[in-house]
């Protein structure tokens, strides 16, 4: 039968045979990279951990549970002179005022000093402020809500968070950029710097909230004054001792200027105090440097007159330039000094005196001698 088969027949049952075989062996067989591609996959487990890893944090940033990353910053440091303790850090300047016109920008710098003792993450943060019509309060911090004369959203530093060594002191510039469509008027605002946390201690950053981990907070403030039609109006509103005392034993005798801004824009008033005695002579004198009060606001200035012997009647007259136009207020009050522990020593010696003489006169006989 083999014999009456063509050779046609025999090259196609042939083909059909090998293409049965080929059909069957795996394709890895004949493949030269794969085999390579499965020992690099199997041959370092850990390096596969670690890029999953980094994917991990990369697309789920809650995954990551390492020590936070402070950004490095390109601020100016230098070394304090002084590398003792003290347990604070320090701020400075306490407040600017600044003029600027609409769409213009200008740039400052604080400083920033830790003697903490220990290194220490430090943040920036901007509050708006406001003034208060408790005379006893410069003014208010308005936290997350914006104020009536809101900058909070104008100022700007390069990097809010870093870190500094203790004895360091760093120099952060600080950007105003008044907005092109500005009021004009007055503009407040507070740059509030916090300890936040101790590098030693990372967990304390890994919390949502900080409780205890901001011990403190510093704050400068910036007055940022848009020339234009604002309106300057205040006055001395009250001058009197503290608490309205009329009788005192002793001194320092403590005074109080209330001033009240019921303008649209701060105002920096400044004056003097003198007291006079019975006798009408000058017997002491006060220099009070400028101090703010904001829009809509009291602010009282509280003084001391550092005298420890005082007897009498005393008049202090204070006269305060309101900070425009050179007006000036003018008020007095008057108080007394009777310091009765010294006035009753004094007292009871006279009597003691007083009867020794008596004593001496009645019962001895004094003659001239011949």
């Amino acid at each position: 039968m083999l014999k009456t088969t063509s050779p046609i027949c025999s090259v196609v049952v042939s083909l059909l045979f090998l293409g049965c075989i080929l059909f069957f062996v795996p394709l890895n067989v004949w493949s030269q990279t794969v085999p390579n591609t499965n020992e690099s996959q199997t041959a370092d487990p850990s390096t596969q951990s670690s890029e999953k890893k980094i994917i991990n944090e990369e697309t789920n940033p809650s995954l990551v549970t390492s020590s936070p990353v402070i950004v490095k910053d390109n601020y100016q440091r230098e070394n304090l002179p002084d590398k003792e303790v003290y347990s604070d850090f320090v701020v400075g300047p306490g407040k600017f005022e600044i003029q600027l016109l609409p769409g213009e920008t200008k740039t400052v710098e604080i400083i920033i000093s830790n003697r903490m003792g220990v290194d220490k993450i430090f943040s920036i943060t901007t509050e708006d402020t406001s003034g208060t019509k408790d005379a006893s309060q410069s003014l208010v911090l308005l936290g997350d809500d914006h104020g009536p004369y809101t900058l909070k959203d104008y100022i700007s530093v390069p990097i809010d968070e870093f870190l500094i060594h203790h004895g360091e002191r760093v120099h952060v510039p600080v950007t105003v950029n008044l907005p092109i469509d500005a009021e004009p008027g007055a503009h407040y605002g507070s740059l509030l710097v916090s300890i936040v946390s101790d590098p030693n201690k990372p967990e304390i950053r890994d919390t949502a909230v900080p409780t205890s981990a901001i011990i403190s907070r510093i704050g400068t403030l910036f007055f940022i004054t848009n020339p234009g039609a604002t309106s300057s109006e205040g006055k001395l509103q009250k001058f009197s001792t503290i608490s309205n005392h009329k009788l005192y034993t002793t001194g320092p005798i403590a005074f109080g200027a209330v001033f009240a801004n019921t303008g649209d824009i701060h105002l920096n008033p400044y004056g003097e105090i003198k007291i006079t005695n019975t006798f009408g002579n000058e017997v002491g004198f006060i220099q009070l440097e400028p101090w703010f009060v904001m829009p809509k606001s009291l602010r009282v200035r509280e003084v001391a007159w550092d005298r420890q012997f005082l007897v009498g009647r005393y008049v202090a007259t204070a006269s305060i330039n309101r900070g425009y136009d050179n007006i000036v207020d003018v008020q007095s009050t008057v108080f007394w000094v009777l310091p009765w522990k010294l006035l009753l020593s004094i007292f009871v010696v006279l009597l003691i005196v007083f009867a020794t003489f008596r004593f001496l006169f009645t019962r001895f006989e004094f003659r001239r001698k011949k």
